[in-house]
Order: structure tokens, then C-alpha cells, then sequence
């Protein structure tokens, strides 16, 4: 797999120092499994990280935090984690990573012709929602933009957006300020993971009429 777009350096470096939520750690850490190059970079802000807090001087604990903490790990039971099992119809994704085995399933929607929304729960709450998108070879979406971010990872297949070419692995990020006019240019299914704060925003006269049609 040769990756050829990635997350900006900035978001490496939330994601790196744990300061991202759960849907936007998902998107992130799924193109990190196909990216040795990204891989080795967030290795290096981790590293970086950690000679930083090497380096501080020692703040002694509060009286009986240790006993606290032996507490709270005494009152944690395993059974009591619910077991989550990934269900069948979740196979079918190709290029899904494995760290979302234990995430619940659920069925694809129709959102538009030729477009299809598959929602991933998540065990926690996030303001970033988290979704699989699939789009049928020649399909080209209405001309778009968002009143939040949209990452945008491949999964299989492939699309064309501002004349680059986006194929599995490949990681996009949008906002307010990027016009999205993408065009699906594979011979299979294009599907990719989204994960999304905000609303889609339509573009133009038929963008505004399909507008409250359109749900993600």
C-alpha cells in the first residue's frame, strides 16, 4: 500500500500527546495502521513527549492518594466489562482495522443515490461521530463543505478531490474554509471511515433543495 496523503503534522501531535477524542483518535489511528511513514512520526513526538516530562521536577502526591488509587483497583472487576462481539455483517468492510473487531454493528442506510452511511457506536461519549461511507464507482458527490471538520480515511477503492487522487490509506481533512467536490473514479465501491464534528453543508441551488434530505 503506498500512502500519499496524511493527517496534518498538528493533528499528529494531538493525537500523539492523547489530547484528541475517541471518533477522532479512530480516524487518526486508522491511517496510522497502513502509514509507516505517520507511524514513525508520531514514534518521535511520543518520545519527544516523554524526555519533556523526564526532565520536570517532582511534585510530591497528596496525603493517601496511593491508598485511593489501591481502592479504586480493588472495587474494578473484570466481569464487569460488558463483552462486545463484532457482528457479521461488519465483516464485510474490507481494509477495516482490527483494534474496531469489539465494536457493535450496524446496518448500512441509504443517504443519497448510490450512497450508503454505516454508523460505529462508540462505547463512550465523543463529540466527533464516527461513520463508514460507501459510494458506487462513477459517483460524484453534490459539491459540499461543513460547518465543523470531516476526516476522511480509505478504505478500499478510491476518489478524486481537488485533482489528487485518494486511494485505501490515503487521509484527508476538511472544514469550513475547503469546498468538497468529490468524484468516485474506482471500478469497486469506494468506503471509506469518517469521523465528523458538524453538519454537511450542500453547495449551490440543488445542494440547498436535497439539504434536509440528507442526514450524517
Amino acid at each position: 500500500m503506498t500512502v500519499h496523503h496524511h493527517p496534518p503534522d498538528e493533528l499528529l501531535a494531538m493525537f500523539a500527546a492523547g489530547t484528541v477524542d475517541l471518533g477522532q483518535h479512530i480516524a487518526v489511528a486508522t491511517h496510522l495502521v497502513g502509514c509507516a511513514k505517520c507511524r514513525a512520526v508520531v514514534r518521535e513526538m511520543e518520545h519527544v513527549g516523554g524526555a519533556m516530562l523526564a526532565g520536570l521536577s517532582p511534585t510530591a502526591m497528596s496525603d493517601g492518594a496511593l491508598e485511593a488509587m489501591e481502592r479504586r483497583l480493588d472495587e474494578t472487576s473484570l466481569t464487569s466489562i460488558p463483552e462486545r462481539r463484532r457482528g457479521q455483517a461488519f465483516r464485510d468492510v474490507p481494509g477495516l482495522p482490527d483494534f474496531l473487531d469489539s465494536y457493535p454493528d450496524s446496518p448500512w442506510r441509504w443517504i443519497a443515490p448510490k450512497v450508503h452511511l454505516r454508523p460505529i457506536r462508540l462505547p463512550e461519549p465523543s463529540a466527533t461521530r464516527v461513520f463508514l461511507l460507501k459510494s458506487s464507482p462513477g459517483t460524484r458527490m453534490i459539491e459540499h463543505t461543513h460547518t465543523g471538520f470531516e476526516m476522511t480515511c480509505v478504505l478500499s477503492g478510491s476518489f478524486v478531490l481537488a485533482g489528487g487522487h485518494f486511494g485505501p490509506g490515503d487521509f484527508d481533512f476538511g472544514d469550513g474554509s475547503v469546498d468538497h467536490d468529490v468524484r468516485i473514479n474506482s471500478t469497486e465501491d469506494c468506503i471509506c471511515l469518517v469521523a465528523m464534528q458538524g453538519d454537511l453543508k450542500l453547495n449551490g441551488m440543488i445542494g440547498r433543495l436535497l439539504q434536509p434530505l440528507i442526514r450524517m
